[in-house]
């Protein structure tokens, strides 16, 4: 009877040196979103899995922009019913400044022990996991009870509506469960992620020469900061947990009091309301009193809050501070979700990290959000693991520890034996 565990854990092993070219080489594809394209990106993609003998679906939600679906085993029907969808993207931010970069932000190289450049860890090693895994499962002939299915998308960094959510709305692509290769902690995926309540709002004012001001004329920015600071008692809202999700907040508190950044303060963040101002357009020129300040905002909704709330306590709080506006919600709109510790999917990743790495692993909430929150709308159990360093994600330098590229892979294959099965030989 073949270890099939074994002797996929032993491949891995053997061919590293591929699983890092991959990941080198996607890297240098720059597909920097926006602008948004990933047709250089999608078809080496395609040309990899074709010489595994896998066959990829192209579903274009743009001219640009290319979803791919790619699957093993067809017809879990007939076998366990079970699905699981192995989830990335093939996106990254913008590079930004390349004078501050060290190194060339596409360069893929590997030094001492870390691949380097954007994307490095959100997510193009994890992707790159996801891909050498899916192939190497189908030139080995594992027989797996279920079906695996490797979805790539190209749109996530920018709300993600042409990605995840354009291909599960669509049909085109159906699991039992997912595992998405975001980056996480070595030991600790993450498997729920507050809610989004992204809104902007517009302040007018009265023009005027501005060496007049505040005599004449009635400055829209200096109306818009009183709107911002009275925008910082969102964070006052009152928090109700439900009781189902208590435990996993302390447990996801104490984890990141124990992070190596030992004295954030970001614990706090999971049973408040956060509100960032990320955008202030305003006037039209140094001497002229603005007559017009755009403000965009972000702000991250625990459990226990409801977004919708959250637009109407910041429109009461614009006119306690005199400003009629109209507050719209933009982009990220949704409620905290989660993934309970008790679903099978978790269970058996959370038990793969534990055997490859011979350490005590378990879940814990994220404070962002993520594709995920699309999976867990069409009632798809899903979490989140993937090699990082996570203080350069969206950062210059950006990086990620050859060591956790290794694991993650093993992880995501150990994963898969688990949750589908595999056929016992006769």
């Amino acid at each position: 009877m073949t270890d099939w565990k074994s002797k996929v854990l032993e491949a891995i092993d053997a061919g590293q040196e591929e699983l890092l070219a991959l990941c080198s080489q996607l890297i240098r594809y720059p597909s920097e979103n926006p602008p948004g394209d990933s047709r250089e990106i999608s078809a080496y993609i395609i040309g990899y899995l074709k010489e595994a003998g896998i066959d990829t679906s192209i579903y274009p939600a743009t001219e640009t922009m290319f979803n791919l679906v790619s699957t093993l085993g067809a017809g879990a029907e007939e076998r366990t019913g079970k699905k699981l969808i192995y989830c990335g993207h093939t996106d990254v931010v913008p590079s930004g400044d390349r004078s501050r970069w060290d190194f060339d932000p596409f360069c893929g190289d590997i030094v001492d022990g870390y691949l380097l450049g954007r994307g490095a860890s959100d997510m193009k090693a994890g992707l790159a996991g996801l891909i050498y895994v899916t192939a190497l499962l189908s030139k080995l002939g594992v027989p797996l009870q279920g079906d695996l299915s490797l979805l790539i998308v190209p749109d996530e960094e920018t709300g993600g509506h042409l990605g995840v959510p354009w291909v599960l709305e669509r049909g085109l692509i159906t699991g039992t469960a997912a595992v998405i290769a975001e980056p996480s902690g070595p030991l600790n995926p993450t498997i729920g992620q507050k809610g989004s309540c992204w809104f902007e709002f517009t302040v007018e004012g009265t023009p005027g020469h501005g060496s007049l001001s505040p005599v004449v004329g009635d400055s829209a920015i200096v109306k818009a900061a009183k709107g911002i600071e009275a925008l910082q008692r969102l964070w006052d809202i009152k928090v109700d947990i439900p009781e189902e999700v208590r435990e996993i907040i302390r447990i996801s508190q104490e984890y990141v009091k124990g992070s190596e950044e030992r004295d954030s303060l970001a614990y706090q963040v999971f049973d408040h309301v956060t509100v960032n101002i990320g955008t202030i357009q305003g006037g039209t020129k140094v001497n002229v009193v603005a007559d017009r300040c755009s403000i965009q905002v972000d702000s991250r909704v625990p459990f226990g809050v409801d977004y919708r709330d959250v637009l109407d306590r910041a429109r009461s709080l614009l006119l306690e501070a005199g400003i009629e506006s109209e507050v719209k919600g933009f982009g990220f709109q949704g409620n905290a979700n989660w993934t309970p510790s008790e679903e099978p999917v978790v269970k058996d990743l959370v038990e793969s990290i534990c055997e490859v790495s011979g350490e005590e692993a378990y879940g814990v909430l994220q404070w962002a959000s993520s594709d995920a929150r699309h999976f867990r709308t069409h009632n798809i159990p899903v979490l989140q693991y993937g090699p990082a360093e996570l203080s350069t994600i969206h950062n210059f330098n950006e990086k990620a520890p050859v060591w956790q590229i290794i694991q993650c892979a093993k992880v995501y294959a150990l994963t898969a034996l688990k949750y589908l099965g595999v056929e016992e030989e006769e």
